[in-house]
């Protein structure tokens, strides 16, 4: 049997801690990757895992491989990858995370883009507004909004996102402009749960911030569902800009506040501490790098 197969099944059981986790992140079945793990541990003479009814645990023997093993294959992808590549470009699949409406507004658009010129890659993308575990589900790259606080995760800061205080021309019509950020405690406004402080709006202006401590009827996890909301005339939203830049463009929404620092919030790149990171892989982060700034929506 290969050794890099049993290599990868042993790594993939380690990270996500069961053989049929495992067996979903290499698309192969529970009955085989057990038997790869099994082969390995008779190849070197000692057990890997500590089995139970409910997980696999490391032994001493298999924290010392997974120190080592996974760079070793990726160095190994990666020598195979460029020698391949050399001749007939990337192939192989990327697999990807990203919130919701970020990736629906951005990250499928750039999909499109880095594949027009790499025909030979796969992608599979995953939209969570929860932060995946990288290693558990065998994700390659995640696009991230805020800074991460994880030591096992390196990032590549791919800019900076605004956050726009908008309404409808008709909602406007109706109850009045807010001419500063204190007047928003007297409007209806749509609360995007996902943000850090969903209820407390921050503006600043000649270096003075401003807490603006809002109110309304509708709380949602999703800043398109909260734009949706503002364009109906139902309230005033405080959003990203990516979420919004069509509907400024087309005038559904309006901007307010317009002399007022807004919030901003850092998009990056994420990927695992500590491995090589295939040629693909920094190929979709250089490209998402320089495309992300001509996307418009930051």
């Amino acid at each position: 049997m290969d050794i890099t197969d049993e290599l990868k099944a042993f790594v993939a059981t380690a990270q996500t801690g069961s053989f049929t986790a495992a067996a979903d992140q290499l698309g192969v079945s529970n009955r085989l990757t057990s038997k790869y793990v099994a082969e390995l541990e008779q190849r070197l003479g000692v057990r890997l895992f500590q089995r139970t009814t409910r997980r696999v645990g490391l032994t001493p023997a298999g924290e010392d491989l997974l120190a080592r093993a996974p760079s070793l294959l990726d160095e190994l992808d990666d020598l195979l990858a460029e020698v391949a590549e050399g001749s007939r470009g990337f192939s192989g699949v990327i697999r990807m995370s990203a919130p919701v409406t970020f990736g629906e507004r951005y990250v499928v658009g750039m999909i499109r883009r880095f594949a027009q010129a790499n025909q030979g890659l796969t992608f599979d993308l995953r939209l969570d507004d929860g932060y995946v575990d990288l290693a558990r589900d065998g994700i390659d790259v995640a696009f991230r909004i805020g800074r991460s606080e994880v030591l096992s995760l390196k990032e590549r800061r791919l800019g900076e996102l605004h956050s726009r205080l908008v309404a409808s021309r008709d909602y406007l019509d109706a109850h009045g402009e807010p001419a500063r950020p204190g007047d928003l405690e007297h409007h209806a406004c749509i609360v995007d749960t996902n943000r850090r402080r969903p209820r407390h709006w921050t503006f600043s202006k000649d270096g003075t911030e401003q807490v603006a401590n809002i109110r309304g009827r509708f709380h949602v996890n999703s800043a398109r569902a909260a734009a949706e909301l503002a364009t109906s005339g139902l309230g005033i939203a405080y959003v990203p800009h990516f979420a919004v830049c069509d509907d400024l463009t087309s005038g559904a929404l309006v901007e307010l506040l317009e002399s007022y620092e807004t919030e901003t919030s850092s998009v990056s790149a994420v990927y695992l501490e500590g491995r090589v990171l295939p040629r693909k892989i920094r190929a979709l982060i250089d490209f998402s790098v320089q495309d992300i700034r001509s996307s418009g929506v930051i």
